[in-house]
């Protein structure tokens, strides 16, 4: 898909990586908000390390590059600073439920006003397969060859009971719905947490298997009990909007309508303030 959000960078994702149907899903979506008056100069975006990551260099917005598992921290510094842009983070599921976990469950604690989009492929793909917090129990990988003895975290289960207010799952090979729920993820006003199914065709190719459970959610979102409980069910996988609530967001609270990168002061008046400081001592 070349358009003019593409950034003409070499794509070096392997064909038929569960990447390209996020990245397309991402692009749609800014199309989408642009024809409802969110211009993509207001769309900002970061990622942490992995191959989640090069979405980055692959789709031509403003942004920050991350550290490993701290997309997340440089999000809400990116709202914090200017809470008229719409941020948006990419995470991997090692990146941002390993070694970001707990920047991932403050933010959803503080209902920040940012939109996370997980790509969920179960496994630490750019390092060749290893086991990550996602996997199955008994899942063979490079750090795990007798199968993996640890139960996996479940993103959606950890989301809601953080405090999320807004929490979906969505499936790279279902790129149309994925989009929309971009969207409205992007739209709520709040923590908003976008769980992708997503295969990697060379070490957890799941397209057969997703293809096979994966099932939109038939009508609005659920009540928070009824939300928990379906995000439990393996089999079939539910996609969709699961839960969506109403609540002061952390920018909101803490700043009370002021905006600092607007309403910062001037460098001469800064320089002022300084030399007023420093003549009273």
């Amino acid at each position: 898909m070349k358009d003019d959000l593409d950034t003409g960078a070499e794509k070096t994702w392997c064909p038929g990586c569960g990447n390209f149907g996020i990245m397309n899903a991402f692009r749609a979506a800014i199309g989408k908000l642009e024809t409802k008056g969110v211009g993509r100069d207001r769309v900002v975006m970061s990622a942490g390390i992995g191959n989640h990551a090069k979405i980055f260099d692959y789709v031509n917005l403003s942004g920050v590059y991350s550290l490993h598992g701290r997309s997340m921290a440089t999000i809400q510094g990116m709202k914090l600073a200017n809470p008229d842009l719409k941020v948006v983070g990419f995470a991997g599921d090692g990146d941002a439920l390993g070694e970001g976990i707990a920047h991932l469950i403050f933010a959803a604690k503080r209902n920040s006003d940012v939109t996370v989009v997980v790509h969920e492929n179960g496994i630490y793909a750019l390092t060749t397969g290893q086991r990550a917090p996602t996997s199955p129990r008994g899942y063979r990988g490079p750090s795990t060859p007798g199968g993996s003895v640890e139960n996996p975290l479940n993103p959606l289960v950890l989301m809601l009971e953080s405090g999320a207010t807004f929490v979906a799952r969505g499936y790279s090979g279902h790129v149309d719905q994925l989009a929309d729920l971009m969207v409205a993820a992007i739209e709520h006003e709040g923590f908003s947490f976008v769980d992708v199914l997503q295969p990697c065709v060379i070490f957890n190719n799941r397209y057969e298997q997703l293809n096979e459970i994966v099932e939109p959610i038939d009508g609005p979102p659920m009540e928070f009990d009824e939300a928990l409980a379906a995000a439990r069910v393996e089999e079939p996988l539910r996609t969709g909007i699961f839960y969506r609530a109403e609540r002061p967001s952390h920018e909101g609270a803490l700043l009370g309508g002021r905006n600092p990168f607007k309403d910062h002061p001037t460098r001469e008046a800064r320089l002022t303030a300084v030399d007023d400081l420093l003549a009273k001592h």
